[in-house]
C-alpha cells in the first residue's frame, strides 16, 4: 500500500512539482494550496508524512505542525524560504522532524521524505518480540505502542525524539556520536549533516524528561564526542 503524504504550499508551482516527484515514486499525495482543506485532510485521512510550507496565508505551517502533533506522531518536514536558524529551531521545537530550505533539489526532497519514512518505520513500529519494552530507571519505553512512560507519567515525544531515546537506551554505556545519530536517523546521501539539529532534538527530549540540570540524570553530553545514557547497574 502506498504511503499517504500531505503537501501544503501556497505556491502552486512548488506544490505541483513536489506532487509530481512524489507520485513518480508511487506515493499517494494530498496537495493543498491553502490551509482549510489541509486541516480537513489531517482529520479525514490516515497520513504517513506531512510536508508543510512555513509561510502560508492565515494559518502558518507552524500552526498546522502544532495541530498535527496534538493527535499524530508521523513525520513532519517543514519547507522554508528563510535560511534563518530561528525558523528551523521553531519548527523543530513544535515537533517537526526535518526542514528543507527553498530552493531545493527535487531529488533531495524525495530522498529526505524516504529517509524520514524509513526512520519512522524502523524506530516506531514493533518487532513483536520481548524486546518491545525497554526499561531504564524510571523510564519505560513501549516500542509496540509508541509510548514512553517516565515515573508513571506519559511523555509526548515526536518520532525523532522517540527514535533518539530508543537508540541511546539500546546502547546504554556507549557514547554515540552526533554524526552516528545523524546516520542512524537520516541515512541518506543527500542529507547535509548538522550537529545543531541533533542538539536541538536532544535539548527538547531533555526538557520533556525534566533532565535539564547540570548533572543529567539520563542523557549525558560527552563534549566534542556525542551523547550517552550510562549503563544501568543491575
Amino acid at each position: 500500500m502506498s504511503e499517504k503524504i500531505l503537501v501544503v504550499d501556497d505556491e502552486p508551482e512548488i506544490a505541483d512539482l513536489i506532487e509530481l516527484y512524489l507520485r513518480n515514486e508511487n506515493f499517494e499525495v494530498y496537495k493543498f494550496y491553502e490551509t482549510r482543506g489541509a486541516l480537513k485532510c489531517i482529520d479525514d485521512k490516515k497520513l504517513d508524512l506531512a510536508l508543510l510550507d512555513v509561510m502560508l496565508p492565515g494559518v502558518s505551517g507552524f500552526d498546522i505542525c502544532r495541530t498535527i502533533r496534538e493527535k499524530y506522531n508521523y513525520p513532519i518536514i517543514m519547507l522554508t524560504a528563510k535560511t534563518s536558524e530561528t525558523d528551523k529551531i521553531t519548527g523543530l521545537s513544535l515537533g517537526a522532524d526535518d526542514y528543507i530550505t527553498k530552493p531545493f533539489r527535487p531529488l533531495e526532497m524525495v530522498a529526505r521524505v524516504k529517509a524520514q519514512l524509513r526512520r519512522y518505520k524502523r524506530y516506531n513500529t514493533a518487532s513483536g518480540d520481548d524486546n518491545d519494552v525497554i526499561t531504564y530507571g524510571g523510564v519505560e519505553m513501549d516500542i509496540r505502542r509508541h509510548e514512553c512512560i517516565l515515573d508513571g507519567e506519559q511523555l509526548t515525544l515526536t518520532p525523532t525524539e522517540f527514535a533518539l531515546l530508543h537508540i541511546l537506551l539500546e546502547r546504554q554505556g556507549e557514547v554515540v556520536g552526533s554524526e552516528t545519530l545523524f546516520h542512524e536517523l537520516w541515512a541518506d546521501e543527500y542529507y547535509v549533516k548538522s550537529n545543531n539539529t541533533i542538539a536541538v532534538h536532544i535539548r527538547h527530549l531533555r526538557e520533556k524528561m525534566n533532565d535539564i540540570s547540570g548533572d543529567h540524570k539520563y542523557i549525558k553530553t560527552v563534549w566534542g564526542v556525542g551523547y550517552t545514557i550510562e549503563k544501568e547497574e543491575r
